[in-house]
């Protein structure tokens, strides 16, 4: 498991890459890669292309994404999800939360 981030080109995007596992045990690292960060951010980009696998706890840890980037007014994409992660976002209705492409 490995959390990278890195600001996008525009400067105002931070960009969470996930490697792995995506589950209970990246917590406090993910929690990090967004609270810890520079305050002039105003997109998010969840990139899960490496992510093998997701439960449960980090749907919770998107929606405390979420929460900290201003609720309904946060703007937040999930990027790169493989099949079986797309069908969790699906099931959980995420969709409607968030921008999954």
């Amino acid at each position: 498991m490995s959390i990278q981030t890195r600001r996008g080109g525009d400067g105002e995007t931070l960009i969470i890459s996930i490697e792995g596992r995506f589950d209970f045990s990246t917590h406090q690292a993910f929690r990090d890669a967004y609270e810890h960060g520079e305050k002039d951010i105003r997109n998010y980009v969840v990139d899960l292309s490496n992510t093998t696998y997701l439960d449960s706890s980090a749907l919770g840890m998107l929606l405390l994404l979420r929460d900290y980037a201003g609720g309904d007014s946060a703007r937040i994409s999930i990027e790169n999800c493989n099949n079986d992660v797309r069908r969790i976002l699906s099931i959980s209705n995420f969709e409607q939360l968030f921008a999954i492409r």
